[in-house]
């Protein structure tokens, strides 16, 4: 009876995900897509404990007591972390979590293994559920140590790379073989050691450029990796819940792919990016640069009929968005047309400039895609460039040598007047230097993005 009755709220669940989803693929329904996906992982949590309970050997009173011990730990440190975590850390902290999903997924398949029969069918899920488990696991290990900047965000170079990879699915592939025709511990643990390597190596790579891709793709990992571990423990609802998370990374990361004009398996096998933060010295002359001062943009700012501000990850360092925000308001108030070029990979997380627009009550009706505002640039008046770097770079359209060639862009160039705000002329993650800030129309403005705008809104 119970168990019957917890499918049912299974299926409710899983109703209610699907329908999260679709909530969350509009700006305006968003949080009614969040607080369905709340209400259906709290009842697919209430439906495993009870269906716990009801199928332990032990006393149903201590199921509940040990399940009830392990769900306060992880609520606990789960609402710490949750509440300390900056917006410019969201990166990261999905990363990290991606890797939880990773880590159980190779426990479950070992223990099942342990537990469970032996027949061919079971050996393949429990070591396909433990091979893409250790490659989330360590693969979002290396994202969220590059995200954090506690390792160098350029790529890894080994030599021969890329056969590195190809030796380790190999091997993989032999092991399985080993593994059915006569199970064992052994080829499963070799695998595992195979795998977490593949990871490591997989995600290292991957130069900062592509880190938009990386947490996406690790996203989908995340979800085969709960799918696998549904097969194993015969869990209709975690097959479920994988299949959409994995499916809904993957469609995220082709996304991702087509904004950067890169494919997924170039990402994979040829990341690009350098150590972000750094001057790169080039053989070009881009002539010099020209700087305003914050008074200067109010006065630009006075005489604009429209302006564009298109954001990036410097915004979020800053923690810009409320001055910005606030800036937009009194423009508008007087009369300015005033809107938000957002690229698709701006930032270090796809659409992480739209929360932190969200977050600063931005309208919705002014932050357009690039594709709804790429036409508009060349009858605005001012562009405020606030720390985008990689998003806006001509280069990327006018070298066919540069590393982001073909990827398409915000073309910011072609409004009357362009202020970028920098703290320097240091690169993006992609690591290439950007024509745009030499431009003639083009003057940069130094320092702190939250500051300067703030210094603006004093000065108009």
């Amino acid at each position: 009876m119970l168990t019957s009755l917890a499918q049912a709220v299974y299926l409710v669940a899983a109703v209610l995900f699907v329908l999260s989803l679709a909530g969350l693929s509009k700006q305006t329904s968003a949080r009614r897509g969040n607080l369905l996906g709340m209400v259906g992982m709290g009842l697919a949590l209430l439906a495993t404990v009870v269906l716990a309970a009801d199928q332990a050997e032990r006393s149903v009173l201590v199921t509940l007591l040990l399940i009830a011990l392990v769900f306060l730990i992880g609520a606990s440190v789960g609402t710490w972390q949750a509440r300390k975590v900056e917006m410019t850390q969201m990166p990261e902290m999905i990363a990290m979590l991606h890797s939880f999903v990773g880590l159980a997924a190779v426990l479950v398949g070992f223990n099942s293994y342990l537990t469970e029969g032996t027949d061919a069918v079971h050996l393949v899920e429990v070591f396909l559920g433990v091979l893409i488990g250790a490659v989330t696991f360590t693969g979002s290990i290396v994202a969220y140590l590059k995200l954090s900047a506690r390792i160098k965000s350029s790529p890894l170079m080994l030599p021969g790379r890329n056969l590195l990879n190809l030796a380790a699915l190999v091997l993989s592939v032999g092991l399985l073989a080993w593994f059915l025709a006569a199970p064992s511990i052994v080829p499963l643990l070799l695998m595992t050691v195979i795998a977490l390597a593949l990871g490591w190596h997989l995600v290292a790579s991957i130069g900062g450029g592509d880190m938009p891709v990386v947490v996406s793709m690790l996203n989908s990992y995340s979800g085969w990796a709960a799918a696998a571990a549904g097969f194993m423990l015969g869990n209709d609802l975690l097959i479920v819940t994988g299949a959409l998370v994995g499916s809904s990374g993957a469609i995220l990361s082709y996304i991702m792919c087509k904004a950067m004009n890169r494919s997924f398996v170039s990402v994979i096998l040829g990341g690009f990016g350098a150590e972000g933060g750094t001057v790169v010295a080039s053989d070009k002359d881009y002539g010099e640069h020209r700087e305003v001062s914050a008074a200067d943009v109010a006065d630009m700012l006075k005489g604009a009929r429209s302006v564009i501000v298109t954001p990036g990850y410097g915004m979020a360092v800053a923690k810009a968005q409320y001055p910005v925000a606030d800036l937009v308001s009194r423009l508008r108030s007087s009369g300015v047309e005033v809107r938000f070029g957002v690229h698709p990979v701006a930032g270090r997380l796809p659409g992480h400039m739209n929360v932190l627009l969200a977050e600063a009550r931005v309208p919705y009706d002014v932050v357009l895609e690039m594709d709804e505002i790429n036409e508009d640039f060349a009858d605005t008046d001012v562009v405020l460039v606030i720390g985008a770097n990689d998003t806006v770079n001509p280069a990327a359209l006018d070298d066919p040598g540069s590393p982001i060639a073909g990827m398409p862009v915000l073309e910011v160039w072609h409004a009357q007047q362009v202020i970028v705000f920098k703290r320097s002329m240091a690169t993006g993650y992609a690591g290439v230097q950007n024509p745009l800030f030499f431009r003639e129309n083009t003057a940069m403005l130094f320092g702190d993005a939250k500051e300067q705008v703030e210094h603006i809104i004093q000065a108009l």
